[in-house]
């Protein structure tokens, strides 16, 4: 998680250094920077009538180049970014779309709930044509969204008798303003009563019922009394201006920080006195002021601080931010550091969107997780002041040079998706490359792996836990009920060979037991090659004995004697290692237990049990290297009781084979503790 934050903050600082090389090429081409102040006298009349478009000021009633000029002039300083982003805005055809309610509940759901916006609605009376035709009525659509007014159409054959109940017996546009200056007060639907059925007309009614709701100031007196009370609002922009009334965008911020900023107008357009104004520190018309606890600030004097609804929207929400503002912000950049995964993970292409597909679940789970007590935190009443300390760290940080690059970036970044996706790839292929080139090193098979082979690994580990439990959870030894494992039948009837090999850890060899082989006496080894060559001489005169003694014995029988010998490992082997033992009991394996005990000198070669564990089989021979075991060798038991050299048990289960080269147990799980019979009288059969 950390080396993906440490990716995504390396790729916004190259963000940062690649919208600086804009700049200073953009400079270097052109000769000014986006902050650069434009004389609206060398503008052209297209170019003027964008800008007031893009503000939100009627020029229908000036055909002269000079009026709507002046008009520019008024309503704020011009910046080279703020018309490049107009003459950009104007050149996009891109097609806004418009809501179509199918009845009642849909148009209170969207228009008559929503408390922070402002709806412009067409209604189709039943039988009834359009007040505004389809082209104007594209037109209006597409001027009123740039000031985030959203539209709609409701034909009221889909509803007669709400329009009945309503009192929309003719076509008629339909505009929904929030009544109240708090938030999520009541909405107030007005109808517009207009003669002329045209886009200027209809915008300059939107726009009058806008900045109706907008506190509006005449005179000194009055700017005196506002600018010295105190109230509910710890945020209040002024704009001090020239005008009939304020510009669209400006109207169209204070419905959509309702409840959080209060907007005031100052209309300067007949003072006399203007001393008041030069006590406050506003020396020139028009300006946008910011008045916050901590003091005032002068919008438009930094980077990105254009005069458009845009700009002035990310800065008002980077001061007075909502808790939704904070939750998307969080869900943004966590996707973004999920993202990451795709070019930090190593491998196959299926593996790298596996772990993305997880990573994007878990990042986004654990977001909502960890989102849901901080709400519940924000809810409770003793917390207004840790709220407003939080809002004044935020205005404070805000209002800084760095604060205003960072905006602007984000307006550039944002307008341009492109550009911002192509970076983000850019960044992560490079990330891929020092990845890919760090562990080539380390594990060349992990990066070089192909999608077949991945996921043939996945099914391993897959059926691994499927088929057999965590051997990391079972540390050895375990009691449980569940000792007798029903799977091991099942293991029983499969083919072994077609099931595919489980990849199961290896960390519970180390909890094997483990003893050496000790004797009860000890001779050297030319009395033991004597008493073996003796033995073997006893041995074989002894068959001889038997053989003729018992020729009247079978073939039949002598090798089903024999066959009860050799699959010891099921009937004789569950309670001995080998036909060696001492607990054998068929006329064989008696006679080869007998040399045993000739060539260990029972009394001296004895092998000492009691230093075994009490669940360990007595067997004296490795079945995986088919040597019997020496004096002082280290010994490993499974939980199936059967016991080997330590080194061959630990070689044939790092290899792979996680069961007992003898019965095919598991090795990483419990079985019943074998309970030894009784041992044999030591006196010859009569």
């Amino acid at each position: 998680m950390w080396v993906k934050l440490c990716c995504l903050l390396l790729y916004f600082l190259a963000l940062f250094v690649l919208a600086r090389v804009f700049e200073a090429v953009a400079w270097y081409e052109s000769g000014f920077l986006a902050t650069q102040l434009v004389d609206p006298v060398a503008l052209s009349f297209r170019k003027l009538r964008t800008i007031l478009e893009c503000r939100g000021l009627g020029h229908s009633g000036l055909p002269e180049k000079k009026d709507v000029r002046e008009l520019v002039e008024k309503s704020g300083d011009l910046m080279e970014g703020e018309l490049y982003s107009a003459l950009k805005e104007e050149e996009a055809s891109e097609s806004v779309s418009s809501t179509n309610f199918s009845g009642e509940m849909h148009f209170y759901e969207l228009v008559e709930d929503t408390k922070d916006g402002i709806w412009l609605v067409q209604v189709i009376a039943n039988n009834r044509s359009p007040l505004v035709g389809k082209v104007h009525w594209e037109k209006m659509v597409k001027k009123v969204s740039r000031f985030g007014i959203r539209t709609g159409t409701f034909n009221c054959s889909s509803d007669p008798r709400y329009c009945k109940r309503r009192g929309w017996l003719k076509s008629t546009l339909i505009m929904s303003v929030p009544q109240t200056s708090t938030s999520k007060g009541k909405v107030m639907l007005k109808e517009y009563s207009g003669r002329k059925i045209e886009v200027e007309h209809i915008f300059k009614w939107i726009t009058a019922h806008a900045a109706s709701r907008i506190k509006t100031i005449y005179n000194s007196e009055h700017l005196k009394e506002e600018w010295n009370r105190s109230d509910q609002y710890r945020v209040k922009i002024y704009l001090f201006a020239n005008l009939d009334q304020p510009p669209a965008f400006f109207s169209a911020l204070s419905v959509k920080f309702t409840g959080r900023v209060e907007f005031i107008f100052v209309n300067v357009e007949n003072w006399d006195n203007k001393s008041y104004m030069a006590e406050i520190g506003i020396y020139k018309t028009p300006s946008y002021i910011l008045r916050t606890p901590e003091g005032i600030y002068r919008y438009g004097n930094n980077t990105g601080e254009f005069i458009s609804l845009r700009a002035m929207d990310s800065f008002l929400r980077s001061l007075q931010p909502e808790v939704n503002d904070l939750f998307v912000l969080s869900l943004v950049l966590v996707n973004l550091m999920a993202w990451m995964d795709l070019f930090i993970t190593q491998g196959a292409t299926i593996k790298r969107f596996v772990v993305l597909i997880s990573t994007l679940g878990t990042y986004n789970s654990l977001l909502i997780i960890s989102w849901l007590p901080v709400l519940g935190f924000l809810q409770l009443p003793y917390l207004d002041s840790f709220y407003e300390y939080s809002l004044k760290l935020f205005r404070y940080s805000n209002t800084t040079t760095l604060a205003s690059w960072v905006r602007a970036d984000w307006m550039f970044y944002s307008s341009h998706p492109a550009l911002f996706l192509s970076t983000y790839l850019g960044h992560g292929l490079l990330i891929d490359y020092f990845e890919k080139k760090r562990r080539r090193n380390n594990n060349a098979d992990e990066v070089n792996a192909n999608n077949l082979e991945w996921l043939s690994s996945l099914w391993d580990w897959y059926t691994s836990y499927l088929f057999h439990p965590i051997a990391s959870f079972q540390h050895f030894p375990f009691d449980s009920d569940w000792d007798e494992d029903p799977d091991l039948f099942l293991e029983r009837l499969a083919f072994p060979d077609l099931w595919l090999h489980p990849l199961i850890p290896t960390d519970y060899i180390k909890n094997l037991p483990m003893w050496r082989f000790q004797c009860l006496g000890a001779h050297s080894d030319e009395e033991m090659l004597e008493t073996f060559t003796d033995s073997e001489s006893d041995s074989d005169s002894e068959n001889k004995e038997i053989f003729s003694s018992d020729r009247e014995v079978s073939e039949d029988d002598e090798l089903s004697t024999c066959h009860g010998c050799s699959e010891g490992e099921h009937r004789c082997g569950v309670e001995a290692c080998s036909c060696a033992s001492h607990y054998c009991h068929h006329e064989p394996c008696e006679r080869k237990a007998r040399s045993y005990s000739s060539y260990s000198s029972p009394g001296d070669l004895e092998p000492d049990w009691s230093a075994w564990p009490s669940d360990m089989l007595h067997c004296t021979e490795c079945v995986v290297c088919l040597e019997n075991f020496a004096k002082g060798c280290l010994l490993m038991g499974l939980p199936c009781g059967h016991v080997f050299h330590q080194n061959c048990i630990v070689m044939w289960l790092a290899g792979g084979r996680h069961c007992c080269p003898v019965c095919r147990w598991a090795s990483y799980k419990k079985k019943q503790p074998y309970t030894h019979p009784q041992p044999l009288s030591s006196e010859p059969p009569s």
